[in-house]
């Protein structure tokens, strides 16, 4: 059985934090799921993380199907949400359209849009027909050429705009919301204004939840670390040396050896190439 978004709600009410991480293929998903990850985020960071773009803001719906249902192929008992890729819903027809594709084809549980007041008639319109939305606010790296990839919230009126924009999305219909890039004492005062769960990445220890890109989380660069995320294994160092140490057993001859190959009868090979001599 998946993860409802009962369950999800659930841990706040009993106190329970709640882990997320995000997951962009099948493998990562299996490993994810059987490590217990209650709800997995197909994020539109695949942008940056899988397909090299310099932010979010190319994505296409079409790229996120894809990843998403490699997500959902690869997980049994995660609650999967799926990102929602700039500029795919700017309508409440064009949300519906978009949401619609990514429960249907996807087999998403969920889907995520960024922003606060201004989309809350597009999440209550999809709550209605049955789609669970999850918001993000604070940071959204959709609007990134508006507001710089940099901490939001830090004023007075910016800070109020975000609790009134919180209050919005969660009389919507949303069932949590991500907050990103938001001061600690900020993101703690939402959540304690919810009812609702918050996931924080860049948030503090206040939310009810936290979740981390996969590549960060498993250390998959070498030279970048965000200052939010916490490297909890060196995978990036790890393969490089397994693939320099595959390259040299290939120079040196020493694999593959006959353990990892196969093999026939000598007759057989002879009769082989008895039989192509007498085809020439």
């Amino acid at each position: 059985m998946r993860t409802t978004i009962l369950d999800i709600q659930k841990r706040k009410l009993n106190g329970e934090r709640i882990p997320m991480i995000t997951a962009y293929d099948y493998t990562s998903a299996q490993i994810a799921d059987r490590a217990g990850m209650p709800m997995l985020l197909v994020g539109d960071s695949l942008g940056m993380v899988v397909a090299g773009y310099t932010s979010t803001l190319p994505v296409t719906l079409d790229e996120m199907l894809y990843h998403a249902r490699a997500v959902v192929r690869g997980s049994q008992q995660a609650l999967v949400i799926g990102d929602l890729p700039f500029l795919t819903y700017t309508t409440i027809d064009q949300a519906i359209t978009s949401a619609g594709r990514m429960l249907q084809e996807a087999g998403v549980q969920a889907v995520k849009v960024e922003g606060g007041a201004a989309v809350t008639p597009i999440v209550q319109r999809l709550v209605e027909l049955g789609i669970p939305v999850m918001g993000h606010l604070g940071f959204t790296p959709q609007s990134v050429s508006q507001i710089g990839a940099r901490v939001q919230g830090r004023q007075a009126h910016t800070a109020r705009q975000l609790i009134q924009d919180a209050l919005a999305l969660e009389a919507a219909g949303a069932f949590a919301i991500v907050l990103e890039l938001t001061p600690q004492q900020l993101a703690q005062a939402v959540t304690a204004r919810l009812r609702i769960p918050t996931i924080g990445i860049g948030a503090g220890a206040g939310c009810d939840g936290q979740v981390q890109v996969w590549h960060d989380l498993m250390g998959l660069y070498t030279d970048f670390s965000p200052r939010h995320s916490r490297r909890y294994v060196n995978l990036a160092e790890a393969m490089s040396q397994a693939l320099q140490s595959y390259a040299s057993d290939v120079r040196e001859g020493v694999f593959p050896t006959k353990e990892h190959s196969a093999s026939m009868k000598d007759e057989e090979l002879q009769e082989a190439l008895r039989l192509l001599d007498d085809t020439d």
